[in-house]
């Protein structure tokens, strides 16, 4: 073990430098090796790829369907809504399992079962403007 490093202006605290930066160290080390895996590995596909342009490769390819027509495409905005509403969902449902473990600890249930109740009542009021927007009918 290195010695303690003794800092000016902080007494007798002795602060150990070398083992501050040595943890640094080995997180810097590890992100080296780590970019230098994916450019050996870049570099190597580059190097061992042929390379044999023609036009049919230059085309643009979609799922094997030739493309035909505009490259843009009309989206419905309701997929993009019921994405995001899934995506809401899903990540408050994840809220609810920390909050089964800590309604089960000693002191905190009255506390917890109101947060949580209200929590549910944002989200029921949230699910509730979207039905009454008309956002949930699927037309």
């Amino acid at each position: 073990m290195p010695e303690p490093t003794m800092v000016a202006g902080t007494g007798n605290r002795a602060v150990v430098a070398a083992d501050y930066f040595q943890s640094y160290s080995v997180v810097g080390l590890l992100a080296l090796v780590g970019v230098l895996f994916v450019a050996v590995a870049f570099g190597a596909g580059r190097l061992l790829r042929p390379v044999v342009p023609t036009p049919e490769k230059l085309l643009t390819y979609e799922c094997g369907v030739d493309p035909v027509g505009e490259g843009w495409a009309h989206t419905q905005v309701r997929y993009y809504v019921y994405a995001f509403l899934y995506v809401i969902f899903a990540v408050d449902s994840i809220f609810l399992f920390p909050w089964a473990t800590v309604f089960a600890a000693p002191g905190y249930g009255a506390a917890t079962l109101v947060e949580m109740f209200l929590f549910l009542g944002f989200l029921a009021v949230g699910l509730l403007y979207a039905y009454k927007k008309g956002v949930l009918t699927w037309a």
